[in-house]
């Protein structure tokens, strides 16, 4: 039975979270089939065409994994909002000799604009979706309808209209057998599958509580020019405007709350929060606070215990706990400890989840299977903004709540100017109303 937003079906339990690594949700397909209007056929040797939407860091770091995935994939187009990270990627790429062969985007091939998108997707057979947040679920949507397989950064939303939007062509991209590959990367580290493995087959127990931490430093601001207008400040400085990024609790620690999920299994019915901006208090720092706090409440009175905040100058820290009957597993340090015994993975080889996540991802497409992370990487972004909202409002919330919530953050029209939009103000807590 398909699953819907607001009734997760088998697909959100713990054998296929467990699984949401390399051979999530794999099906066959029959061969050939047919994607981009060219039939390949499973294990065959055609040239793979791969275009990236959004060329900032993390694209131009995915669209190299994705070439080093195969050995017959090439690069032909470039899509940004702007010209100058586009020939940044571009000179990135052409430039590493172990892609020698695999880059020919010219000039023809080279989209900038807010439609770029649209150009770029009929020319490739697998898309790379990197932009801001905000802009996922209309490139998401775009790229099923025209049959291309996805690469899928995270987070996919920003806002509850947008994870309807996206569900709905996570759906529609299952139908289609098309593979989408989700960049909630800690789910491809083999590290990380095994830990978690070893949680839910009850090495620690029955999980009585967890906690996650994300607390970094500051990070990059490209400042503002006097022709710039707002819309193109906002995009450039997408991080610190709630409706391109979601806030940090969205773009930053969706990781950590989707490696609890994934430990627990299922995901939190309810949070409470706190947050807002202690350092970075300054106009340019946008709408966006600096710190959360946030408990999530699961069906069955588990709680998992998250902190996230963005501070230059104070201490760093990424770790996750989950608490068990028997023991304790420490999730970014792989180890777990249950009395006097430890366990600690210690793989052999690389284990670069970047670079996993893609050789899974066109090793599908290879083989006429499909991997399906469409489930979780909704899942784990709906629990984001869950607690996003629930600190903004300064208000317990509940997933059917901001699930049903009519908040859109998307501005009325995507053009140069001044951006009019819902909620460019900062939150302010018991005094923002929950829409």
């Amino acid at each position: 039975m398909p699953s819907t937003p607001n009734e997760p079906s088998a697909r959100t339990s713990r054998r296929s979270l467990l699984r949401g690594g390399a051979a999530a949700a794999a099906t066959a397909l029959g061969a050939p089939y047919v994607k981009a209007g060219r039939a390949f056929r499973p294990g065959g040797e055609e040239m793979l065409r791969v275009g990236l939407v959004g060329c900032g860091g993390r694209g131009r770091g995915a669209a190299y994994n994705a070439l080093m995935a195969d050995p017959n994939v090439q690069l032909v187009a470039l899509a940004d909002t702007f010209p100058e990270p586009l020939a940044d990627a571009l000179k990135y790429l052409s430039e590493r000799p172990e892609l020698a062969g695999k880059v020919d985007v010219p000039e023809d091939r080279q989209f900038v604009g807010f439609d770029a998108y649209e150009k770029l997707i009929e020319v490739c057979d697998v898309v790379l979706l990197a932009t801001s947040p905000h802009f996922r679920p209309q490139h998401m949507a775009a790229c099923v309808a025209a049959n291309k397989h996805m690469f899928v950064e995270k987070p996919v939303a920003t806002d509850p209209a947008g994870i309807r939007s996206i569900w709905k062509t996570c759906e529609e991209a299952r139908a289609k057998g098309l593979n989408v590959v989700s960049g909630l990367c800690y789910r491809y580290e083999f590290g990380k599958q095994e830990t978690i493995r070893r949680i839910h087959d009850g090495m620690i127990g029955d999980i009585v509580s967890m906690q996650t931490t994300y607390n970094t430093g500051g990070l990059w601001h490209r400042g503002n020019k006097p022709e710039w207008s707002t819309m193109e400040y906002q995009i450039r400085n997408w991080l610190y405007f709630a409706w391109l990024s979601g806030d940090l609790i969205t773009e930053q620690h969706i990781h950590s709350l989707d490696k609890i999920a994934w430990a627990k299994g299922s995901y939190p019915v309810k949070a409470t929060a706190s947050g807002g901006r202690s350092q970075r208090t300054q106009e340019q720092y946008g709408n966006i606070f600096d710190h959360f706090n946030t408990v999530y409440e699961w069906e069955d009175g588990v709680r998992g215990f998250s902190s996230c905040r963005q501070w230059s100058g104070a201490a760093s820290d990424v770790s996750d706990y989950v608490y068990g009957t028997k023991g304790t597993a420490a999730i970014q340090a792989h180890r777990i400890q249950v009395g006097d015994e430890k366990w600690r993975h210690r793989g052999e080889g690389p284990d670069d989840m970047y670079q996993n996540e893609h050789n899974a991802f066109f090793a599908a497409i290879r083989s006429g299977e499909v991997i399906d992370n469409g489930d979780y990487m909704c899942e784990s972004t709906l629990m984001a903004i869950m607690g996003r909202m629930a600190a903004y409002t300064g208000q317990t919330v509940t997933r059917e709540q901001v699930l049903a919530s009519e908040l859109d953050l998307a501005p009325k029209a995507y053009a140069w100017g001044d951006v009019e939009a819902a909620y460019l103000d900062v939150a302010v807590p018991g005094v923002t109303p929950f829409v």
